[in-house]
């Protein structure tokens, strides 16, 4: 049986359905999770069928009892995000939280590829376009689609734009400087995470007032970094930014996602909240 500690509470999301893109990843099956604890039905979409086919599985083996639907879904194209909205409707089944979580986070990695690209100088075109067709683009189609379902249904819904502390300030690039590569070469954070993720809070704030008459909320979330097995190096730069003194444990977002998504936040709306161990209040 799900552990539903929420139940009988302003948490509970007993008989809401909750949408999460890009939910096979790290923190997409971290914030399945919460919503699946505080009892909604969670619909499961990303682009990879066997990534997601993974993540049902762990949270399955968390939550036996779980309610989970899956679909495979492209946040970049309408057309299937239509196709899994209509096959929901023909289920019963209205989305009435709406997690928007699909990004592509590029990774410093050694070696060739990010390293040489990632840099102002050398970013080409073809990555800006798909980072942004992802991470903003596809929250903007999502919103569209879903919210306007939403606001058409007179129960109202949330929507929630998981965003990042570095929609609040700039990335540190020093966290990522390798020893013995050329100035040209060293690897940063790329623009385009940064323009993605401030972008998310400008589209937050947005729909916060635009469907806030149909009882439709709108907030974003921004995580700070989460500990998933990074060099010790750079664990430990990182770590010296936080007053906290550490990364955050991936499950560590998920009682911000529950509070966000139910009656707790009843009156939050177009507020970007920051979980980041106290780094941006420095």
């Amino acid at each position: 049986m799900i552990k539903h500690t929420y139940k009988g509470t302003i948490f509970d999301l007993n008989g809401h359905f909750a949408l999460v893109t890009g939910a096979a990843g790290l923190l997409g099956i971290q914030h399945s999770a919460a919503l699946l604890e505080c009892g909604a039905t969670v619909v499961l979409t990303d682009i990879s069928g066997q990534r997601l086919a993974d993540a049902e599985r762990k949270l399955i083996t968390e939550f036996p009892s779980a309610n989970v639907i899956v679909y495979e879904m492209d946040v970049t194209v309408s057309h299937s995000i239509y196709s899994v909205q209509r096959a929901l409707s023909e289920k019963g089944v209205t989305i009435d939280i709406l997690v928007n979580n699909a990004a592509i986070d590029p990774k410093v990695r050694d070696g060739t590829g990010v390293i040489e690209t990632s840099r102002l100088e050398h970013f080409q075109r073809e990555q800006w376009d798909s980072q942004i067709a992802v991470g903003l683009t596809g929250a903007f189609l999502c919103s569209q689609i879903f919210g306007t379902e939403m606001a058409k249904s007179g129960r109202g819904g949330v929507i929630l734009n998981i965003s990042s502390d570095l929609s609040v300030f700039a990335p540190d690039q020093r966290l990522y400087k390798k020893e013995g590569l050329p100035e040209d070469m060293q690897p940063v954070k790329p623009v385009s995470y940064s323009v993605i993720k401030a972008g998310l809070i400008g589209l937050s704030r947005y729909l916060a007032t635009y469907w806030a008459d149909k009882g439709v909320r709108c907030n974003a979330l921004s995580p700070g970094g989460v500990f998933n097995g990074q060099g010790e190096e750079f664990v430990h730069r990182l770590s010296q930014l936080i007053p906290l003194g550490r990364m955050a444990n991936k499950d560590e977002y998920r009682a911000a996602v529950q509070f966000l998504c139910s009656d707790a936040s009843s009156y939050v709306n177009g507020q970007n909240i920051v979980v980041d161990g106290g780094r941006s209040a420095l």
